[in-house]
């Protein structure tokens, strides 16, 4: 009875025992072997991993690969760059569970994804691609592209180009171009493409370059600045409403003289000037010495101008018109006798 328990249950492990899984491998950029064992999800125990090329010893992984503490992958390092044209064998192993394979890496390679992505708009006014692959000489491209985020576009590349064009570009849409590499036909064509380097932009928002985020400070900040504009101007309207209010207080308005025309012109016959009032006349008397005996035979008679006086009683007619006065109201005369004193007639 106990000989018969034993053997049922070294039957039942034999059945339930787990099979290693599957290992994946793949050579990344030349420099190394990456391995995986979860395609068909995370194993329940951590395996050791042993590998090697052809007939070399063989080798345990030095840099393991883990996901949520369980051992998922290893990244076998190159003992020659040459080595990815042989056979790569693997041991997965949980103690007395080993699983071998043999893999061919020669149409396995990996390549990183091309840099430096750069956009142009040439003097042809076609639109340029260029970019880096350190690989370059053996290696093809593909080239996706998108106009206003709408279905991608791809085309190939020739070998050995790292370049691209788009013919007439229109300015008022978006252009979006992306790019990845693998070895070609020249150097054992592979069977893995790289993955898609970071996208570029050319067009209707002005950029170059989505592989750097956006700067979101900048839109946030952009309506503060609209606002401070707007504030600084209306500060500069009150500022200089305030300034003229005040010159206007301080500097009253001198009134400019008007001058005739016709007097600056310098015309050869000016109009006469009149004046716009009355102006008393001051006719003048004489007072004149005349002899005793003269004074009898005419009234009028003038010998010699002693003396002036005026009358401003009389008013100068506007018209200029000469003022008639009788010689017995406009003069006086002195008689002057030889013998006797001065008679004086007025």
């Amino acid at each position: 009875m106990p000989t018969r328990l034993l053997l049922l249950l070294c039957l039942t492990g034999l059945v339930f025992a787990k099979k290693p899984p599957d290992v994946d491998c793949y050579v990344v950029h030349m420099e190394y072997v990456h391995c995986s064992w979860n395609k068909q999800g995370t194993p329940e125990v951590n395996y050791t991993f042993h590998g090697r090329f052809g007939s070399a010893p063989w080798r345990e992984c030095t840099t393991y690969l883990s996901e949520n503490g369980t051992i998922t992958g290893c990244n076998h390092l190159y003992q020659n760059i040459n080595d990815r044209f042989g056979s790569f064998y693997t041991i997965l192993k949980n103690g007395s569970d080993e699983s071998k394979m043999k893999h061919e890496l020669r149409y396995k390679v990996k390549l990183y994804p091309p840099t430096n992505l750069t956009v142009k708009l040439g003097s042809d006014s076609n639109l340029w691609f260029y970019w880096n692959q350190s690989h370059s000489g053996c290696v093809e491209s593909e080239v996706r592209y998108r106009i206003n985020n709408k279905t991608w576009n791809s085309d190939p590349v020739s070998t050995g180009i790292q370049y691209y064009c788009i013919n007439l570009p229109s300015d008022s849409s978006l252009y979006e171009v992306q790019v990845r590499s693998k070895f070609g036909r020249d150097c054992a064509e592979s069977q893995i493409w790289s993955e898609w380097s970071q996208p570029v932009a050319w067009g209707a928002n002005n950029s170059t370059d989505k592989s750097k985020p956006k700067d979101s400070s900048m839109s946030a900040w952009t309506p503060v600045m609209y606002v401070l504009g707007a504030l600084t101007l209306i500060l500069m309207v009150m500022m200089l409403l305030h300034y003229e209010r005040v010159r206007i207080r301080l500097m009253p308005v001198v009134l400019t003289p008007k001058f005739n025309q016709e007097w600056i012109s310098g015309s050869d016959n000016p109009k006469p000037f009149y004046p716009d009032y009355t102006e008393r006349v001051c006719p003048v008397r004489d007072y004149t010495l005349v002899s005793q005996s003269s004074s009898d035979s005419s009234d009028c008679s003038t010998s010699s101008v002693t003396t002036d006086q005026t009358d401003c009683s009389i008013p100068m007619p506007l018209d200029g018109s000469d003022l008639s006065t009788s010689c017995s109201s406009s003069t006086s005369t002195v008689s002057v006798s030889s013998e006797g004193p001065e008679k004086v007639s007025v």
